[in-house]
C-alpha cells in the first residue's frame, strides 16, 4: 500500500505530537492512482487524521487529552504534573502531584473520568520550617514538597510528603473533604517517596526509600515503638542504583509495591514488587518500558481501579522544557501482575476514557483579576509576602507591590506564576507601570532555572523595555543564588505608563523555544530578542518552564504595578 505525502506527514506528525500543518480540505486522503485501499487501512488512517485534526486549535493553546468522542489522547495532561498518587472514593477520583517551592503546595484536583482533572485544593498554603521558604537565607528551589502520598481510610483522607531538606521532617495532612481545606496533623521523620498504606487489621505503614518500610502508631502521630521497621528486599543484580517512587496497593490478599528504576545500561523503567505478607518475601517483575511520542522513557505513577472492577495506570513522562506530563494507560493483571500499557506493552496514542460525560477543565487559564481570590491554578513563587500584593487595592486589577530589595527575579518575592503546557501555549498581560520607582524591575518572564524576561526596567526617571536571559546558579547546601548570568538582547525606551507583553512558546518534540513580544496598543506586537531556548534541570528548579508575572525592587521598596489581565490565547 501506498500513501499519500500529506498522510504521511500527517502520521509522522502524530507520533511527535506535532499539530497537522494543513488545512482539514487539503488533508483528505486520496490513494495513488491506480490503487484500492482495503478498508483497515483507510479506517485508521481516518482515525489517525481524526485524532491530528482535534489537535489543530485555531490558535496555540492548552491541549485537552479529551478528544470528545469518548476517546482521550495521550498525554492525557501535557503539563507538569510529576509524581501522581490517584485515588478512588467511590467514583470519584482524586490526585496529587508535586509543584516543588510553589506556594501554595501539593495541588489535589478531582475528576470523574481520569482525563478530565479540576484542582479543587491545596494541602498547605504555606511553609515555615526555615527561613529559605521566604527567600530568605538561602532558597528551596528543586526541593520543599514533592512525591506527595495521598490515602483514603474511614472517612478521612491522608497526605504526606516530607521535602528533601531541613529539618528532614514529613508532614500528615488531614480532611473530611478535599474541597473544604486540609489541617496539619503530625509531623513523621523523613521518609523518602514514601507510600502510606492502610493494612486490613488497622495497623499502618510507610513503603519508603529503596525498599524500607516502617509501621506508624495508629493515629499517625509518630512511628510505632517496638513496630516493624525493616528492609523488605535487596536490590538484585539488575538493579544498579537508587529505586524510588514507592506506590503501594493490596489487591486480592497480596500487597503490590510499584517503583522505578534504572538498570545499568538499560532506561528508566517501571517495576512492581509483591508478597502474600508485608514483610515478604518479595518478588519483582518490570511491568512497563515504554517511551512514547519520540520522548524518552515513562516510568514513575500509581494504579487505580474503576467502580467496574477494570485497573489503570497513572505514570508520568519527561518532556523536557514543560516538564513531566501524565499518561493513562491500561493495567491488565496477567498472572498475578499489574501489568501496564496496551497489548504490546506500549503507551497507547489514543484509548477510550474509562467514564463518559465529563468536560474539560483547562489547567491553564485566563484571569482578569476581578475576583476576591485567585484562581486555583495560579502559585506563588516560594512563600508569598501577603502585605505587598492586593486584588482589591485597584478592584479589576492585580496590584504587586515591592517589599525589600533584591537584584534578581530568582530573589524575588511575590513572583505569581502558571504552569505552561503542550504541545503550544501563548499569554499575555496588560501592564501599569505608572506606579514604578526608581531601579525598579517588573515584567513576564518564562520562568526556571533559565529563563527568559522581558520587563519594564526603570533607570534614572526613564523607562526601558528590556529582554534579557538569565540562568541562576545555586549552592546545593542551602540552595542560595551564588550567581546570575545575565545577557541583554534588547532595549527599547518605553515613553507610556501602559505596555501588553507576550510570551509564546512551543513544546513539540525538538522545540522547546519561547518568544517574548511587545505592544503598544495590544494589536501590533513586535518580538522582543531572539528565540529563547527553554530548558529542565533536575539539578536546580526541578520543574517544567512557567508563565512568571513579576515586580522588584533593586534600590528601595515602595513601588508598584498594576496587572489588568492574564490571556491565555
Amino acid at each position: 500500500m501506498k500513501l499519500s505525502s500529506i498522510t504521511l506527514k500527517a502520521i509522522y506528525g502524530l507520533l511527535h505530537d506535532e499539530r497537522p500543518r494543513f488545512t482539514p480540505r487539503k488533508a483528505a486522503f486520496r490513494a495513488p492512482k491506480g490503487h484500492l485501499l482495503p478498508t483497515r487501512w483507510l479506517s485508521a488512517v481516518c482515525a489517525l487524521l481524526s485524532v491530528m485534526l482535534t489537535f489543530a486549535p485555531t490558535c496555540a493553546q492548552e491541549r485537552s487529552g479529551d478528544l470528545g468522542d469518548g476517546t482521550f489522547a495521550n498525554p492525557v495532561m501535557w503539563l507538569d504534573t510529576p509524581d501522581p498518587d490517584v485515588i478512588r472514593v467511590g467514583d470519584d477520583y482524586y490526585m496529587v502531584n508535586t509543584t516543588m517551592f510553589y506556594t501554595p503546595g501539593a495541588p489535589v484536583m478531582h475528576s470523574k473520568d481520569l482525563v478530565n482533572w479540576e484542582i479543587v485544593s491545596y494541602i498547605y498554603d504555606r511553609l515555615d520550617d526555615t527561613p529559605r521558604y521566604d527567600l530568605r537565607q538561602g532558597t528551596v528551589y528543586g526541593r520543599s514538597q514533592w512525591a506527595t502520598s495521598l490515602r483514603y481510610h474511614d472517612g478521612t483522607f491522608y497526605a504526606y510528603f516530607s521535602p528533601n531538606d531541613e529539618p528532614w521532617q514529613g508532614y500528615v495532612y488531614t480532611t473530611r473533604d478535599p474541597r473544604k481545606g486540609w489541617t496539619l496533623h503530625s509531623r513523621l521523620p523523613h521518609f523518602h517517596d514514601a507510600s502510606l498504606f492502610f493494612d486490613d487489621d488497622g495497623r499502618v505503614y510507610m513503603f519508603y526509600g529503596t525498599g524500607q518500610l516502617r509501621e506508624l502508631k495508629p493515629d499517625l502521630t509518630g512511628v510505632k515503638p517496638g513496630g516493624v521497621d525493616m528492609k523488605i528486599f535487596e536490590r538484585d543484580s539488575t538493579e544498579t542504583g537508587l529505586l524510588e517512587g514507592s506506590r503501594a496497593v493490596k489487591y486480592r490478599g497480596k500487597y503490590y509495591l510499584l517503583m522505578i528504576s534504572w538498570p545499568e545500561g538499560g532506561k528508566r523503567r517501571q517495576v512492581c514488587y509483591r508478597a502474600d505478607s508485608i514483610t515478604g518475601p518479595w518478588e519483582k517483575k518490570v511491568i512497563l518500558l515504554s517511551d512514547f511520542g519520540g520522548f524518552p522513557y515513562v516510568g514513575q505513577g500509581c494504579i487505580v481501579d474503576d467502580t467496574e472492577g477494570r485497573w489503570y495506570g497513572v505514570i508520568f513522562q519527561d518532556r523536557n522544557a514543560v516538564g513531566r506530563v501524565l499518561t493513562l494507560m491500561p493495567c491488565t493483571w496477567k498472572d498475578g501482575w499489574p501489568m501496564l500499557g496496551d497489548a504490546s506493552g506500549r503507551v497507547p496514542a489514543v484509548m477510550p476514557k474509562p467514564v463518559s460525560g465529563q468536560k474539560a477543565v483547562p489547567l491553564m487559564a485566563s484571569d482578569g483579576f476581578d475576583k476576591p481570590k485567585f484562581d486555583m491554578r495560579w502559585q506563588w513563587n516560594h512563600n508569598p509576602v501577603n502585605d505587598a500584593w492586593s486584588l482589591t487595592e485597584r478592584p479589576g486589577w492585580l496590584r504587586l507591590a515591592t517589599q525589600r530589595v533584591v537584584d534578581n527575579i530568582f530573589l524575588a518575592p511575590n513572583t505569581l506564576t502558571q504552569r505552561m503546557a503542550g504541545p503550544r501555549c501563548s499569554a499575555e498581560i496588560k501592564l501599569d507601570v505608572s506606579g514604578m520607582k526608581d531601579g525598579d524591575v517588573a515584567g513576564f518572564s518564562a520562568f526556571n532555572g533559565d529563563a527568559a524576561l522581558l520587563s519594564v526596567v526603570c533607570e534614572g526617571g526613564q523607562k526601558h523595555l528590556v529582554m534579557t536571559e538569565e540562568n541562576v546558579t545555586l549552592r546545593d547546601k542551602d540552595k542560595a543564588v551564588t550567581a546570575v548570568n545575565r545577557t541583554e538582547h534588547m532595549r527599547t525606551p518605553l515613553a507610556q505608563p501602559t505596555v501588553y507583553l507576550r510570551i509564546d512558546a512551543d513544546f513539540r518534540l525538538d522545540k522547546d523555544t519561547a518568544r517574548l513580544y511587545y505592544s503598544l496598543d495590544g494589536d501590533t506586537w513586535m518580538q522582543a530578542g531572539p528565540a529563547f531556548k527553554m530548558r529542565f534541570d533536575y539539578r536546580r528548579f526541578f520543574t517544567g518552564t512557567r508563565f512568571a508575572i513579576y515586580c522588584y525592587a533593586t534600590k528601595a521598596a515602595g513601588g508598584h504595578v498594576d496587572i489588568d489581565w492574564f490571556k491565555v490565547k
